[in-house]
């Protein structure tokens, strides 16, 4: 049976993937597919449906700037109402007919003497010219290897794979993580359970949220003038770039963040030993702070006890600590992150020589060009990969790296190129000039271990420096920086002479 041929294969239906299919179309290409392993479009947004999950980027900054929405009914959106946009995205540009739901990429690989990617999937194969990887960084959940969790009699789950049957109410619930996912389902349960004992590892950085609803009149506006909500959206771009000094540069700068956290945690909780145990020992911003105006009190509740002992293995019906302590419970929340340097979706992507991309990245020591093309992986674009986030909303990244792979197409049309793989040494250029910009960040420089860092110590996440220098940097697809593949015959990939980059 004859493989169905695509110009465009994406996986991936969260923001990255939709945001792809929508531009396509809009630049007149409607040969694509986008292939998603879960029943239900969203990413990251179908995924997290735990209590209280909540965006911590403003509503109109964490949207397509293609497709606004003006009536956001908060300045930080609720998970229900960001999987909502995504699926009213999906209607609107009718992307229906072009989606494979339930549809779980098996493998990718290049073939170098089609120049073309062949993707099998669990319902069925294909070819296609291009390969975009939108499976996004936190699309798989990341729990301890506990010993003895097998043995717990109780329930067990991650914020990212909440069950929702499981009714928490009057129970002795350990929660295991005080990440940004924890931060936001705590107060949730913390008025339900009978117990709850959070471990935590390192505390986080919290300040006050300042989430409030988006006033009716100011929703008629940015629909009756797109052009107010285009400037509130650039205003608040600057409001993130502002960080960048900071962040990148002189970490002393953020002192002031500091100090109006550690005053949040003080005016929240009286117990001075308590206050000793969530205030971070390290430079604001080297791991990933977060908003909360509920999270301290619950903490400082009657019916919570936060552990900072290191979990040494999980009993029948008790979590025990390092120091032998049993902390009885019958439910155990995960809320640890995902799998960032090691997730499944590598070991599925098969380059030009054969190698998988987990092969390519063994250890965790992900690199790539400008975080969206890698040596030995031709006309393959990932979304979100190594050193492209920007301290902003992610769809700003996403929406960059976008119109750099239709610059590559238009590039490839024009000249008639069948395939585009980065120099290896143009990626490796770039990867040392990154390192040495990002050597002195408060990321590198904290004094904090997090997943920014590959386990060698190696900033794998950020773009060195300001959201405009990067959108500045992926303006324009430049030929020379890749190996080129075959010229193709003139009609094969028709381009007007203005879609030569």
């Amino acid at each position: 049976m004859t493989d169905t041929h695509l110009r465009v294969a994406i996986i991936g239906a969260g923001f990255g993937g939709l945001g792809t299919a929508i531009r396509l179309q809009q630049d007149g290409i409607d040969d694509f597919a986008v292939f998603e392993r879960a029943e239900t479009l969203g990413g990251t947004w179908q995924a997290n449906t735990y209590p209280g999950a909540q965006c911590d980027i403003p509503s109109i900054l964490y949207s397509f700037s293609f497709a606004p929405k003006p009536d956001w009914s908060r300045l930080y959106p609720l998970q229900e109402e960001i999987q909502q946009y995504l699926e009213d995205c999906a209607d609107k540009h009718n992307l229906r007919p072009h989606l494979h739901l339930g549809t779980e990429m098996v493998e990718a690989a290049w073939n170098d003497t089609a120049q073309h990617w062949r993707v099998e999937t669990t319902r069925g194969n294909y070819t296609a010219d291009i390969l975009v990887a939108a499976m996004g960084p936190f699309s798989e959940p990341s729990v301890p290897n506990l010993p003895g969790l097998d043995s717990f009699d109780g329930a067990t789950y991650h914020s990212a794979d909440w069950n929702h049957e499981h009714d928490i109410a009057g129970r002795r619930v350990a929660v295991v993580g005080t990440g940004a996912s924890a931060v936001q389902f705590i107060p949730r349960l913390q008025p339900q359970v009978e117990h709850m004992t959070v471990f935590q590892r390192t505390p986080t950085w919290i300040l006050p949220h300042p989430d409030r609803p988006v006033a009716p009149r100011v929703q008629r506006l940015f629909a009756k003038v797109p052009a107010t909500q285009r400037a509130a959206r650039k205003a608040l771009d600057l409001v993130q770039e502002a960080l960048v000094p900071g962040l990148v540069y002189r970490p002393g700068l953020l002192s002031g963040a500091a100090a109006l956290g550690r005053w949040h945690l003080r005016r929240q909780v009286e117990d001075r030993a308590l206050v000793e145990k969530l205030t971070p020992t390290y430079a604001f911003g080297c791991k990933r702070p977060t908003f909360s105006n509920r999270y301290y009190p619950a903490l400082a509740s009657d019916n919570v006890d936060v552990v900072t002992t290191g979990i040494d293995h999980v009993e029948r019906d008790a979590v025990v600590t390092v120091d032998g302590t049993r902390h009885e419970v019958d439910t155990i929340v995960f809320g640890t992150g995902f799998k960032l340097t090691n997730n499944s979706g590598f070991s599925r992507l098969r380059g030009r020589d054969g190698r998988l991309l987990s092969e390519q990245w063994a250890g965790g020591e992900m690199t790539a060009y400008l975080g969206t093309t890698i040596e030995n992986f031709p006309n393959m674009f990932m979304l979100l990969g190594p050193n492209s986030v920007v301290y902003t909303s992610q769809v700003v990244t996403i929406e960059t790296q976008i119109d750099y792979l239709l610059a590559a197409l238009h590039a490839m049309g024009a000249t008639n190129i069948d395939s585009v793989e980065v120099r290896a040494d143009v990626q490796q250029d770039f990867v040392e000039d990154t390192d040495r910009r990002l050597a002195g960040s408060v990321w590198n420089s904290g004094g904090c271990s997090s997943y920014y860092l590959s386990p060698s110590g190696r900033n794998f996440t950020f773009w060195p420096g300001f959201n405009a220098s990067f959108r500045r940097r992926m303006s324009k697809f430049d030929l020379a920086d890749y190996r080129l593949g075959k010229v193709l015959a003139p009609a094969a990939h028709p381009a007007s002479e203005e879609a030569l980059i």
